[in-house]
């Protein structure tokens, strides 16, 4: 019982043994069922195959109305993917050149959507099995009546057979963020109002402690699939861009924690973050319940929000020099500590730029969870007709963006669907010209043991193989012992094939070749009984698939994704420093009417995010991949969030910009200057430190707070200070708050600098061996 529980514990959910009892009961049913209704060994043949497929090696989330659909699309697609195998299956070439190009865009169409990527494995099982049984275009209908009716037995299945209950992890720990979030913000507020009390500072630790774990288990669960929880509806696209906006207000809010130092915006930045708190909060509660929450009771909390933005942004130039009857500026107002220098001024702005960084995040998450609602509770009509709410993407511009951020040669999902392509083509032309009796089996194992560099999916190779020995020991020692009793043979059938899907997830990879074999041998023994020497053909059989797919691996990626990692880490980092500088030369165009206004960095923001997504899918390929790991996880997320952190930075300075009612014809030449000096200097450490990464060049060290750079800005925008009318000084307000989110940026380097350098210098071993593998 103890072993029982053990290895229960391993299946997080039963989510292993639902699927397994759920084969265990359908496969073999369905397989005496074709038998006994048909002479074909095709029919049975192909209900089996796709019974396992479907319901071993693929498990849809979400709703079940969404399941049941995406089940539905997968037995057509397959049944497309059947015919078309069936009919290149008679020629080699034919038959090579279609696995390529199947198996690429099987592979490749993952990025477009979780669900699909899910699939891939299911789909490429239908074609690989077509295509390497050669036969005519008349033995179509007897495949496809097999597939169909294992389609509808998995309809019926995950609907029936212990139906998964409906979890969405993703969306569940993202209100939990939110709710943990909003409860900071008010307890923040709280305690200024009140004094900084000693029960209010209690209650606030325990809450921040409460938020840190929240948005810990936030982040976990994101990085817990190995490919982008993601899918072409509006709703699950959304919630990944709510995802990074999560991140980043708890960025916001850790490097920023409220001190007992008391200065004259208190009051209105505390209205700023009460209003972001009951937003933040209204924006939880229907996001982690019921699809049918009031899209419109989030628009009276935005607007009020917007309001107490606009409040604070007001109030602070009341904070601002006067001029004086004789025109000249009045020196700087003291700040909280009566210090009248710039850089006393520049801090008594620091909490009311905090907030106006912080509500940024809490607009944009709110107007994300109201496109979720929005989208939820479109009828199906509206769904099928592709309607879609206000500011949302259409389903086609989301799949060509996706697609076209991994049409990228540095791109991991690009690569894989390259390299499987090749193995699988590869492998079904071996097959064919070697003349093995089932090629489909060297086809399967190069499938089965494809990972992300070419010395694990060596160490996969030597367990599917070592599995294969084991199933042929156990199941042809069975078979000998069994002899032609069929009876016990149809006893065991449910028995190996519940072994082959829980092995996997509660013992080993290896275990479960092992079960899959066994499954085989009882099966063809079934149909045409041959006795324990099949098995000896499926051993020779894995093991040229598995041989086909170690040399691809080594021929197009013996990198590992390590390596790849902090490539797409470069990536990230300077397609984002070159986002955020052209937000900086968009905002300081904007207010100088002596230049020509900068475009909107439409192309850089576009880039940054295929970048974000390239970088999210060479994370997870890092997480996957088995074997020691020269890279902490703690320095790899400081690095992944870091490139976050800086892309959404930017998304913060054009959106201050853009709210800026009309360009101004002011000549700010000076203040351009200063902010044009702070952002190269910004840009030019990331851009050198994205090159690091690659392993050229070191990491250099963080720049230090220039001393006088307050100075010079408040003396350039001293004059606009003093503006009665407050046109002019709320310009210089946002100038000023343009410099802090700088300053916010290259504080980040503090923390990327120690992990940055680690893995630079990985990158240039990695460099070195490379080239001396080049070399010989």
């Amino acid at each position: 019982m103890n072993i029982v529980r053990s290895l229960l514990r391993r299946d997080a959910g039963y989510t292993a043994l639902r699927r397994s009892v759920r084969a265990a009961i359908v496969a073999p049913g369905l397989f005496a069922l074709t038998r006994a209704i048909t002479d074909s060994p095709v029919v049975p043949l192909f209900a089996a195959f796709g019974s396992i497929a479907m319901l071993l090696f693929v498990e849809f989330g979400g709703p079940m109305r969404d399941r049941v659909a995406e089940q539905a699309a997968l037995v057509v697609t397959g049944a497309v993917l059947i015919s078309l195998g069936t009919l290149v299956s008679r020629e080699v070439w034919l038959s090579t050149l279609s696995t390529a190009v199947v198996a690429f865009l099987v592979l490749f169409s993952g990025v477009v959507s979780s669900a699909l990527a899910g699939a891939s494995t299911s789909l490429l099982v239908s074609f690989i099995l077509s295509a390497t049984l050669p036969g005519p275009a008349g033995a179509i209908p007897d495949r496809l009546a097999g597939w169909g009716l294992a389609g509808v037995a998995s309809q019926f299945a995950i609907r029936f057979l212990w139906p998964a209950p409906v979890r969405e992890p993703l969306r569940t720990a993202t209100a939990g963020a939110c709710g943990a979030l909003a409860a900071q913000l008010r307890a923040e507020a709280d305690c200024v109002l009140r004094g900084f009390g000693t029960a209010d500072r209690t209650a606030l630790g325990t809450i921040s402690d409460e938020t840190r774990d929240a948005v810990a288990s936030l982040r976990d669960t994101f990085f817990a699939t190995p490919y982008r929880p993601t899918g072409l509806s509006t709703s699950t696209r959304v919630l990944i861009r709510l995802v990074d906006e999560v991140l980043l207000l708890a960025t916001i809010l850790d490097r920023a924690p409220v001190g007992e130092t008391t200065g004259p915006t208190d009051a209105i930045v505390c209205g700023v973050k009460t209003a972001a708190s009951d937003l933040l909060k209204a924006s939880a509660e229907p996001l982690g319940g019921p699809d049918d929450g009031d899209r419109g009771r989030l628009a009276p909390l935005q607007e009020r929000l917007v309001q107490a933005r606009s409040t604070m942004e007001s109030a602070v130039t009341a904070f601002r020099p006067k001029t004086t009857d004789g025109g000249q500026a009045e020196p700087i107002p003291a700040d909280g500590r009566g210090e009248r220098t710039a850089t006393g001024f520049v801090s008594s702005l620091e909490p009311s730029f905090r907030a106006q960084e912080m509500s940024f995040a809490v607009s944009a998450i709110a107007r994300n969870v109201d496109l979720i609602l929005a989208a939820r509770r479109r009828t199906l009509w509206q769904k099928i007709t592709g309607r879609r709410p206000d500011g949302a993407d259409s389903s086609l511009v989301s799949a060509q963006q996706r697609a076209g951020a991994h049409a990228e040669r540095h791109s991991v999902w690009l690569h894989n669907s390259v390299r499987g392509a090749i193995s699988l083509a590869l492998a079904v032309l071996v097959a064919e010209l070697s003349g093995v009796q089932h090629s489909f089996w060297v086809a399967f194992g190069t499938l089965a043991v494809l990972r992300s560099s070419a010395v694990l999916t060596g160490q996969n190779s030597l367990r599917a193989i070592a599995g294969t020995t084991v199933g042929i020991v156990v199941g042809g020692g069975l078979i000998y012992l069994i002899g032609s009793n069929t009876t016990l043979l149809w006893v065991l059938l449910p028995v190996a094939v519940l072994f082959t899907g829980f092995a996997p997830a509660a013992i080993s990879f290896a275990a479960g070749q092992a079960g899959f074999t066994v499954s085989i041998l009882i099966l063809f023994n079934l149909l045409e009984p041959t006795g324990w020497t099949v098995g000896i053909v499926r051993i020779e059989d894995v093991a040229i698939g598995c041989a086909v797919s170690v040399v691809v691996g080594l021929l197009f990626w013996p990198r590992g994704a390590a390596s790849v990692l902090g490539h797409a880490l470069a990536e990230g980092f300077s397609e984002s420093a070159r986002y955020l500088r052209g937000a900086l030369d968009y905002g300081v165009t904007r207010c100088d009417g002596l230049v020509r206004t900068a475009p909107v960095p439409d192309e850089e923001r576009s880039r940054a995010a295929g970048a974000a997504r390239r970088l999210d899918d060479a994370f997870r390929g890092f997480l996957a991949e088995r074997g020691t790991k020269h890279l902490s996880l703690t320095d790899v997320t400081t690095l992944v969030t870091a490139v976050a952190v800086l892309r959404l930075t930017a998304d913060a300075v054009l959106d201050l910009w853009e709210r800026e009612e009309s360009p101004s014809a002011a000549d700010r030449t000076a203040a351009r200057a200063e902010i044009d000096r702070a952002g190269d200097l910004l840009a030019a450490w990331y851009e050198a430190t994205a090159r690091a990464l690659t392993g050229v060049g070191e990491v250099p060290d963080a720049e230090g707070k220039d001393t006088g750079a307050d100075e010079r800005l408040i003396g350039a925008v001293e004059r606009d200070l003093g503006d009665e009318r407050s046109r002019r000084s709320s310009t210089a307000i946002r100038l000023v708050w343009t410099a802090d989110h700088i300053e916010a940026a290259r504080r980040l380097q503090r923390g990327v600098l120690g992990p940055a350098r680690i893995v630079a210098r990985l990158q240039r071993e990695h460099n070195a061996r490379m080239g001396l593998f080049r070399l010989s």
